[in-house]
């Protein structure tokens, strides 16, 4: 037998087959073994905070909340699947022989393909019926990846190791998130998302750090070698989620009632207002966001204030070690209000950056500068996809507009960088700085303006 708790009340139901929780009463329904003499005694599970994100057990397994783990342990070592080895291959490249044009080409491919995929990725992880399928192709495609460059770098290799570490970026935060949606539900997905980020945010600096230690101890091999091994890893993490355990209508945001089909894709893509406003918004403000470090790392170096291996890896750290705090904050704050103000208050970081950046080089600005830009990063890491998920809840489309969102956003990061040097080359560091900054009150202006469409979610 088991016991449903639920708020106060306790009911004996025999065990359901093949259940699954709708998002209604995701959050107060816990399951756990019945003891003689312990009916009607409220369970300790009922106030564990961890409890109120379950898989389903049996009768004779143990509390579930523990088997959330491997879906943070994805989360953790995902992070060479979203980054991977692109920040090493131009320098590992160049040592051997190439031309800074054919290393431009072959990434600048790489990254087309990644934003050309995101986008219809994310419909075919709605329409799965294994999620985790999902993760299982990225985590192939980053040892395929690390291995490939290894072995040739004649160009053609070269290039489809690149399209397959960005089929693998493409692919993993729509899966990551279409999981988390699927065991959590829609009421519990906040917190649980959070939680996500916050171990994604240390995956990352933790494989910052080793990523830099082993190219310096070992070599450039060594780099690869970790990225094919956190891809391994993933692999294994999340084969260790029961596949159960997580409800595929959940996971796309389909409701109660299936027997229509789901939105047109077109019309969730075109027609569905905040969806729209959100892409615009995050791909504005990244065409301001994602230059300014880099630049800003040009500026120091060229003024001979930083050393160039060292400072970036300085700034990966510092950033990535703040977002785990804020992205624990922001589901917090998410929980009690709603997305739109976390939104709202991760564009304001972007011209106090600029600003910053206009008085302060090398050194002295990188623990301000990074700090900032942890805050605003983590802030949407958490909001952008919680958002998205809740505006999109019914459409049975949520992964399709995660990667939507993604690609949009993504075309503004790209353009950035171009966008900042030619600047930078015109007018100088100091006044490309503030004028970076200005993308992020641009993005404010939007977000303000378009409110009446954004603020309830």
């Amino acid at each position: 037998m088991i016991q449903k708790g639920e708020q106060d009340t306790c009911e004996v139901t025999s065990p359901p087959s093949n259940r699954k929780s709708g998002g209604t009463n995701a959050i107060g329904t816990c399951y756990f073994s019945v003891r003689p003499g312990t009916i009607g005694r409220p369970s300790p599970l009922a106030r564990d905070p961890f409890s109120s994100i379950t898989f389903s057990v049996s009768m004779t397994s143990r509390p579930s909340s523990p088997r959330i783990w491997p879906l943070y342990a994805v989360n953790f070592f995902m992070a060479d699947m979203q980054s991977g080895i692109g920040p090493f291959v131009g320098v590992f490249l160049q040592e051997r022989g190439w031309a800074t044009g054919l290393i431009g080409t072959a990434l600048t491919i790489g990254n087309v393909a990644g934003m050309l995929v995101t986008t219809p990725i994310g419909g075919f992880i709605d329409s799965s019926r294994n999620k985790r399928l999902w993760v299982v192709i990225p985590g192939i495609c980053v040892v395929l990846a690390s291995a490939i460059i290894l072995i040739s770098q004649n160009f053609w290799a070269v290039t489809f190791s690149q399209v397959a570490q960005s089929l693998a970026s493409a692919a993993i935060v729509p899966a990551v998130t279409g999981i988390t949606l699927g065991i959590a539900k829609q009421k519990g997905f906040n917190a649980l998302n959070g939680r996500n980020q916050a171990f994604n945010h240390a995956g990352n600096m933790v494989g910052a750090a080793l990523s830099g230690y082993l190219g310096y101890k070992f070599g450039y091999v060594a780099v690869f070698v970790l990225a094919a091994a956190f891809g391994a890893i993933a692999i294994a993490c999340v084969l260790m989620i029961p596949a159960k355990s997580i409800d595929d209508r959940q996971a796309r945001g389909s409701k109660e009632d299936e027997s229509k089909n789901p939105p047109d894709a077109m019309s969730v893509l075109f027609k569905h207002k905040p969806l729209l406003v959100l892409a615009f918004a995050l791909a504005i403000f990244h065409l301001g966001n994602a230059a300014i470090i880099p630049l800003y790392g040009l500026a120091a170096v060229a003024q001979q204030q930083a050393n160039g291996p060292s400072f970036v890896a300085t700034t990966v750290v510092i950033a990535q070690g703040v977002m785990v705090v804020t992205s624990l904050v922001a589901m917090q704050v998410a929980g009690k209000r709603n997305y739109w103000p976390v939104i709202l208050v991760s564009f304001m970081f972007l011209p106090i950056r600029g600003v910053l950046a206009f008085f302060v080089t090398g050194w002295w600005g990188v623990v301000p500068m990074q700090v900032l830009d942890g805050i605003g990063t983590g802030l949407q890491t958490v909001a952008v996809p919680g958002m998205v998920a809740r505006s999109l809840d019914g459409t049975g489309r949520i992964n399709l507009g995660q990667g939507a969102v993604i690609t949009v956003q993504g075309v503004g990061a790209s353009l950035s960088p171009a966008l900042g040097g030619w600047i930078a080359q015109w007018i100088g560091y100091g006044p490309t700085f503030l004028l970076l900054g200005c993308f992020g009150l641009a993005s404010m202006a939007l977000w303000l303006a378009f409110g009446a469409h954004v603020k309830k979610y």
